[in-house]
Formats: C-alpha cells, sequence, structure tokens
C-alpha cells in the first residue's frame, strides 16, 4: 500500500511538474528577467548600466514629476539617486502582457534611501514599464513611470 501511495504521488508531482512548466507565461518571464538584470544594475550604482535599458527615444517620467527622455537623461537622474546612497532596489512583477514588439510591465518597487537628516529609510511604490523588443531578442525600456 505504501508502494502504491508513493507512486501515485510521484505521478500526481511529475504531472504538476509538467503543467505549471507547460502554463508558463513568456512574456512574464520575459519581462521578470529585465527586471533582474535592471535591479542588478542598479544595485551596483551604476547609472551607465540602468541607461543603457532605455531605447534611445524613451521618455522615463519619475515621481519628481520631470520628463526624462533618452539614455543621457536617465543617467543623469540615476547618478543623482547614486550620489545620495540609495541602494537595494528590487521590482517585483504584478503584471505583464504585450505581444510582437512591444510588452509591458507593472510592478511594486522598493529600495533603501535617506530621510532629510541621513537616517535609513524605506522607499516604496508601484512603477508601469513598456518594453520594446530588441533585434537580438533583449528589452528596452521605450516608456517608464513610477511614483
Amino acid at each position: 500500500m505504501v508502494r502504491l501511495l508513493t507512486a501515485i504521488f510521484a505521478v500526481l508531482s511529475l504531472c504538476l511538474f509538467s503543467w505549471s512548466s507547460a502554463n508558463a507565461d513568456p512574456v512574464d518571464d520575459q519581462v521578470k528577467a529585465a527586471y533582474v538584470a535592471w535591479d542588478a544594475a542598479f544595485n551596483k550604482a551604476d547609472a551607465k548600466a540602468v541607461a543603457a535599458f532605455y531605447t534611445d527615444d524613451a521618455i522615463f517620467l519619475p515621481a519628481t514629476h520631470d520628463v526624462i527622455k533618452a539614455p543621457d537623461g536617465v543617467e543623469k537622474f540615476f547618478g543623482g539617486l547614486f550620489g545620495m546612497g540609495v541602494t537595494g532596489h528590487k521590482l517585483e512583477l504584478i503584471e505583464a502582457g504585450g505581444d510582437g514588439n512591444l510588452l509591458f510591465g507593472t510592478a511594486k518597487w522598493s529600495a533603501k534611501g535617506k530621510d532629510a537628516n541621513g537616517a535609513d529609510q524605506p522607499w516604496a511604490g508601484v512603477a508601469t514599464h513598456v518594453f520594446e523588443k530588441q533585434a537580438d531578442g533583449s528589452l528596452k525600456l521605450r516608456l517608464h513611470t513610477f511614483n
């Protein structure tokens, strides 16, 4: 009886694994991979590497209400954040979608910042990202906004 239950459990486990793999969403996977890479660049405090994730005609709309265009503007913005000691950025996917050359992602974000007195302060909010697929299959940000 124990052998039978073990065999049934093994078969059910394989079926569940196969079902979850077959139902994995490739768009979710692509956006999650882009988020992991973006976070890695951010957490190295590398403004140039962060800016490389944006298209030449990107529009970046931060919570400051500035309208920032192109990788050069993005690099300057994040360089300022890194100069203030912002670290520990993490994007957590809420939802992703799209097809063809345009994909979108929505995410919760968190980071460690400083308050007006220089004390550690957690920061968090939500973000929207519109990605363009590049010729090499990678994703670059065409539009990014967060609060």
